[in-house]
């Protein structure tokens, strides 16, 4: 399963890096979130347990983030360690340009529960339920409401850029492997 959720956000870098790699803070502003507890580590690298709602459904997970920022603009990614995503990798991009941020969270996920694993069965429930109806939709609620806080504090909420277009909504989409093609 390969998921793939972008947005672009009008607002200072530091500010969007800053709320994306604070995840004890996320409980307090993204109310999909019920809590992130800090389980070892600090700073740019951290083991986490998280747990969120996709609606009704709860859902919980650890995971090592790590933050990289040794080039120009940092990267945070995720490795899931428990869970029923264990195995699963995660990337934040920034790309900065002139007027904005495009943010874009990747999730790729090889099915390792027992018995559905990794077959076509597996590839279908993580293809067709695990990506588009949990994991791309918590990641869209997370970048949207990201997108929220950034730009009330800025002030550019609904702005358009010079050619009058608003710009796009959080998107997501279930992207199939080059093995799935």
């Amino acid at each position: 399963m390969h998921t793939e959720n972008t947005v672009v956000i009008r607002g200072p870098l530091d500010r969007i890096v800053g709320l994306a790699a604070d995840i004890e803070d996320w409980p307090r502003v993204l109310p999909h979130y019920r809590w992130v507890t800090l389980l070892s580590g600090g700073g740019d690298r951290k083991v986490v347990e998280m747990a969120a709602r996709r609606g009704a459904w709860p859902v919980k997970w650890r995971a090592v983030q790590t933050i990289d920022r040794s080039g120009r603009v940092p990267e945070i990614r995720y490795h899931h360690i428990w869970g029923p995503t264990r195995g699963m990798e995660v990337g934040w991009v920034f790309e900065p340009s002139q007027e904005d941020v495009r943010v874009r969270i990747w999730h790729e996920l090889d099915l390792q529960w027992p018995l559905v694993g990794p077959t076509p069965a597996g590839a279908l429930i993580a293809d067709k339920v695990i990506g588009p109806q949990f994991v791309g939709h918590i990641a869209g609620l997370t970048l949207r409401t990201i997108k929220e806080i950034v730009e009330r504090e800025t002030g550019t909420a609904g702005a358009t850029d010079a050619a009058g277009t608003a710009p796009a909504p959080a998107e997501a989409a279930v992207v199939p492997r080059e093995t799935d093609r």
